[in-house]
């Protein structure tokens, strides 16, 4: 069965989509990426999706289940590389691609994790670390 890599970079999981999506590997991937999420405890995935030479609203759908699934573990997508094809055609199938966030390139979806990461591990006003609550001393 065809799979595509998942690779786990510091805090991070990086998938590099080499080859023509289609549904079944779209279905593969969904499945392999929220049980490397899980079991990795990753905050971010990037995935590069430059060689994508065009999608379809069933793999436009797969990538927006698959953000859902994400952050429901905790975790944040960011989607590089996309082909001016690609846009145009998510935008003319209205597929809006709700909790994804996109960069141009590798290096500035990798800025934009650690950015996300570093803002979602800073802690809240009134919160001194300790993992208490404001509630006061038990009785």
């Amino acid at each position: 069965m065809e799979r595509i890599p998942i690779l786990k970079m510091g805090p991070y999981l990086l998938v590099t989509i080499q080859v023509d999506m289609h549904d079944r590997l779209a279905m593969t991937l969904q499945d392999d990426l929220t049980e490397r999420i899980s079991k990795t405890g990753s905050r971010g995935v990037l995935i590069d999706i430059s060689a994508l030479q065009m999608v379809d609203s069933f793999i436009g759908r797969m990538f927006a289940n698959m953000a859902a699934i994400a952050r429901v573990l905790d975790a944040e997508i960011v989607v590089v590389g996309m082909q001016p094809a690609v846009a145009i055609t998510l935008v003319e199938l209205g597929l809006s691609l709700p909790g994804i966030r996109t960069a141009l390139d590798v290096e500035r979806g990798m800025a934009m994790l650690g950015k996300s990461l570093a803002a979602s591990t800073l802690p809240t006003p009134g919160d001194d670390g300790s993992g208490e609550g404001d509630a006061g001393p038990a009785e």
